[in-house]
């Protein structure tokens, strides 16, 4: 029975990052191999937008143990254009873990748990082509522990097909 821990969670993080969405233009992710996020180092994603009339949204996907030390996470993101010009950026504040219940915010099985959470809703990106989105952590830590994946998943909005 142990040992199907680790294969159910590997199954249901694969569907969560594959979905059924024929929506989905681009999803990536970047692995922590050791279970901890260095301050110093950004995650990077590189997409390309072949249609700057549509309205897409952009969302994290974070995997993280219930034994992150803290319930929330701090998240700078710096979207590029070709050019290397930053065209949007925020800080986000995510919620993992509920305030007063301590129950982890996201899905998961065992000790892993995964969210997904909106960032930009509706977004026009200005011109077809390349971008590059930049993500990094802002908490007061040199190395965040506990963070396993951070994805980003970009898929065209519901209003474009109707």
């Amino acid at each position: 029975m142990i040992k199907l821990i680790p294969v159910i969670s590997f199954l249901f993080l694969i569907l969560s990052f594959t979905g059924c969405g024929n929506n989905r233009v681009f999803e990536g992710k970047k692995d922590f191999e050791d279970r901890y996020w260095p301050k110093q180092e950004q995650v990077h994603f590189d997409f390309v937008v072949s249609d700057k009339d549509l309205e897409y949204n952009l969302f994290y996907t974070l995997r993280y143990t219930n034994t992150y030390p803290y319930q929330n996470i701090y998240l700078q993101y710096y979207l590029e254009d070709s050019t290397g010009r930053v065209i949007s950026k925020e800080l986000n504040n995510i919620l993992l873990f509920n305030a007063v219940t301590g129950i982890p915010t996201g899905d998961g099985l065992g000790d892993i748990i995964t969210i997904q959470k909106k960032f930009l809703d509706h977004y026009k990106f200005p011109k077809k082509g390349l971008y590059n989105l930049n993500i990094e952590q802002f908490m007061r830590l040199d190395t965040l522990p506990e963070i396993l994946t951070v994805g980003l998943q970009l898929e065209k909005t519901q209003d474009n097909n109707e």
